[in-house]
């Protein structure tokens, strides 16, 4: 995302990088170019001049703190846009707490794979006040991402809600096709003709996670592209908010059911796709499908 902001964004706007961990953002600073972004040692460092402030952090509990810490400072006028995949109650409250302040307040969750992110093909949901909204726009389509879904003037929960539930089909994608090419490697068709048909019929994410789940990807990489703690998270989520409704999501729970034996197998390597480890394993197969 700050690689589109700094090469397809406005070239009056100077963006400021902050880290929890500053190699991390020390590094990012780096890849990007010298004196395209300033990186800021602490958030008092990067929120004092900043007049729009994007956050992204992986759960309910690190925004939460972030944002507390950020409104020690006088924050009026500003305008906090939140990419987090949080539960839409802690979106709604963050909205209060932040206009409280004097502050405007947008939800921007996004869609996609850190690949999407890297080529600004991200679809981003956007929710809150129009006239906030309006002001987030012009990072979103053609910077950042390739499409908006807009609920201007709508609760800002609205967008992380969307998210939540969208996020638990990636979830059941991986699970389907776990299962698929378990059955297809126990029954004797083969995952690479399975493999075939999925890449004619189903192009596109199916493709790139079936790919991936075939050649080991899913156990063989130190760092996770979708991390199985932040994958538990979002289900913990969307079976919360199912529950709340009345509604059942079965298949989720049998998804993060198999993301647990992911944790347990791998730690914190875990990776969605590992699913396909822990339906092999169930099966009869190693976890790993190669060595």
């Amino acid at each position: 995302m700050c690689k589109n902001l700094v090469e397809k964004g406005d070239p009056t706007n100077s963006l400021i990088i902050f880290n929890r961990t500053q190699k991390r953002a020390d590094d990012l600073s780096a890849k990007l170019g010298s004196g395209k972004t300033k990186v800021a040692s602490t958030l008092a460092e990067a929120v004092s001049p900043a007049d729009i402030i994007f956050t992204c952090l992986g759960d309910d509990k690190a925004i939460n703190s972030t944002v507390e810490e950020m409104l020690k400072q006088d924050v009026k006028g500003k305008l906090f846009v939140d990419c987090s995949t949080v539960h839409p109650d802690t979106t709604n409250t963050l909205s209060k707490t932040i206009h409280d302040a004097g502050a405007e307040f947008v939800a921007c969750p996004v869609f996609g794979a850190p690949a999407m992110a890297e080529s600004g093909q991200l679809i981003c949901v956007l929710a809150g006040p129009r006239a906030a909204v309006d002001k987030v726009k012009p990072f979103t389509t053609g910077v950042m991402g390739r499409a908006d879904i807009d609920y201007s003037d709508q609760s800002p929960g609205q967008a992380t809600l969307l998210k939540v539930i969208g996020n638990t089909f990636i979830l059941q994608m991986v699970e389907a096709l776990s299962e698929g090419l378990t059955v297809a490697e126990t029954s004797g068709l083969g995952v690479d003709n399975l493999h075939q048909f999925i890449s004619t019929m189903f192009p596109g994410p199916y493709t790139a996670y079936s790919d991936r789940m075939r050649k080991g990807d899913y156990h063989q990489r130190e760092e996770p592209l979708f991390a199985v703690d932040l994958a538990r998270k979002d289900a913990g989520h969307a079976l919360a908010l199912a529950e709340s409704s009345g509604a059942k999501m079965r298949s989720v729970q049998v998804a993060d059911q198999h993301l647990k034996e992911v944790k347990d197998h791998m730690g914190a390597r875990g990776d969605i796709a590992g699913i396909y480890g822990a339906v092999r394993k169930e099966s009869g197969l190693k976890f790993e499908n190669s060595e």
